[in-house]
């Protein structure tokens, strides 16, 4: 019976990899769909979030019949709590996304985005991709380390979003408020992806540790005069 427990808890683990895994490839997809105008690409990323609302419905399934069963305590306990914690985060960041592709569908044949800011846009969506890719190791190796580094990672997302800010404040914009609306949205998209991935690295970080990530990082730095 503890066997099939501890498979069933490894189980979900894989899942959480896996929504890892597909809502990476859904920012990555969505991006190109948006930038080069693909109606066929955004549709494909749009139908496919079912498939990521599905995996976070089972895995909420699956946590709840264990706590259901088994009534875990201590490290157990945390393991299914934190993973409902983070299949929530997956699932959001699967629907931003979506949105994502959505807006590519919406403006279609038009781009949504202007040439002068197809760089930072793409920058953006590839920078989506790799905090998700790592987040998803993080789930793997349950390296505290490398969770840790994310919150820094996503420093040039912010980075990036302020770059979008400055284009739109400027006065020779010249796109017009339509577009103006549409690359705010986009770059709230994309930095509400990044902090999902955050959120669920130090998510694990919580589980390994017991701490959170923000009490582990405080208790870590430097005492000034030391």
């Amino acid at each position: 019976m503890r066997d099939a427990y501890h498979e069933e808890l490894d189980s979900i683990g894989e899942g959480l990899v896996e929504m890892a895994r597909l809502v990476g490839s859904a920012i990555g997809r969505a991006t190109t769909a948006m930038l080069d105008a693909d109606l066929k690409l955004a549709e494909a990323v749009i139908a496919a979030d079912q498939k990521i609302d599905d995996l976070q419905h089972d895995l909420e399934a699956r946590a709840i019949a264990l706590l259901a069963r088994q009534q875990p305590v201590a490290t157990d306990l945390r393991i299914v709590v934190t993973s409902l914690r983070m299949s929530a985060d997956l699932e959001r960041s699967g629907d931003l996304a979506q949105h994502v592709a959505k807006l590519a569908r919406l403006r279609f044949p038009n781009r949504a985005v202007p040439r002068d800011l197809h760089a930072t846009i793409l920058e953006m969506g590839q920078l989506a991709q790799r905090l998700m890719a790592k987040a998803a190791e993080v789930i793997i190796t349950k390296d505290v380390d490398l969770a840790l580094q994310l919150e820094q990672d996503d420093d040039e997302m912010d980075l990036l979003h302020r770059t979008l800010f400055q284009h739109l404040m400027d006065d020779r914009w010249k796109h017009g408020i339509e577009t103006a609306v549409d690359v705010t949205l986009l770059g709230r998209y994309y930095e509400r992806f990044a902090d999902h991935a955050v959120s669920v690295a130090k998510r694990v970080v919580y589980l390994v540790t017991g701490e959170h990530a923000d009490e582990l990082q405080q208790s870590e730095a430097p005492v000034e005069g030391a």
